[in-house]
């Protein structure tokens, strides 16, 4: 398996023109929404502190391990919202560090709709372990002789048409596709990710209520990824739903529950499965999202919120 990784990243590397991994992957998109989308700082109303750790393909020697923090919060007016997002992932023998700032600007299209325009800028770390540096397989290949690492600068962009009881946005979180590669012959780029996300909100009855909500995905050169999600709630405190995510030839089946423990606390874990080839070796994947938000001001929060 060691030597298939590290056979992969070689390809990932060597190849004219190949392109670089695609951004992290999450199943609560729909509360990890900043990480993707700049216009959505401060939509809360309130200091929103999220973070999220994924544990994809379980059991999988290699497997991506990704962790997300994001702190946003909306300014006195209500109309400007600033952020910063972080986010570290490992796939492989690579590691790929985000820290961003965000920022969004609110208009008011009407008494129930808002329209936010979000602008997302900072530094991308890209390292390759030592453990790939120092294994037999490479340290006798001259191309590894120079370290790759590196920080590069990048910013994106988003919209976000949101109310009380729906939202809808696009968004490119990184712009410049940056050459990993050190060498001139050869390309390993950074790829544009275009997102588009959505979502709405039914009420079944006084105590139920449905929220089926998307995101879609797509990379130059990659299979469009599409996520498909439904969640219940029960009483304005317990969400329990089910994911489906078609990429390429890989799906993905996942259920999810998330429990608002109080006003300001919340805490969400998803369980994934994966149907294609990788599923006789690994068990599923993980994924934990904890919330907590600092109500300054309890007369402006919209309640509940849904997204």
């Amino acid at each position: 398996m060691k030597r298939l990784i590290i056979i992969s990243i070689m390809l990932i590397l060597g190849f004219e023109n190949s392109n670089a991994q695609q951004l992290p992957q999450f199943t609560q998109y729909m509360y990890n929404t900043i990480a993707i989308n700049p216009a959505y700082a401060g939509s809360r109303n309130a200091l929103s502190i999220v973070g999220l750790n994924r544990n994809q393909w379980a059991g999988f020697d290699g497997g991506p391990q990704t962790q997300t923090l994001s702190i946003h919060s909306p300014l006195r007016n209500q109309k400007i919202g600033l952020g910063l997002s972080l986010i570290n992932d490992k796939t492989g023998f690579e590691n790929f560090t985000y820290v961003y700032a965000d920022f969004s600007y609110t208009i008011e299209a009407n008494d129930y709709v808002n329209v936010s325009f979000g602008l997302k800028g900072g530094m991308n770390y890209y390292k390759l372990s030592e453990e790939l540096y120092n294994s037999s397989e490479v340290n006798q290949d001259p191309y590894f002789d120079e370290r790759l690492n590196r920080w590069n600068p990048n910013f994106g962009a988003g919209i976000l048409l949101h109310s009380d009881r729906w939202y809808f946005g696009v968004s490119v979180p990184k712009l410049i596709n940056h050459d990993l590669n050190n060498s001139t012959e050869y390309a390993a780029l950074e790829q544009v990710h275009y997102y588009g996300i959505g979502g709405y909100v039914f009420d079944l009855n006084s105590n139920l209520k449905l929220k089926p909500s998307f995101m879609l995905k797509y990379t130059k050169g990659a299979a469009l990824s599409t996520d498909l999600t439904a969640n219940f709630l029960f009483d304005e405190k317990f969400w329990i739903g089910g994911s489906y995510r078609i990429n390429g030839e890989q799906r993905a089946l996942g259920a999810l529950v998330d429990f608002q423990v109080s006003d300001q606390f919340r805490i969400g874990y998803t369980y994934e499965i994966p149907t294609g080839e990788i599923r006789p070796y690994t068990s599923g994947s993980h994924e934990i999202l904890l919330m907590y938000e600092f109500k300054f001001n309890k007369a402006k929060m919209k309640s509940p919120r849904y997204f």
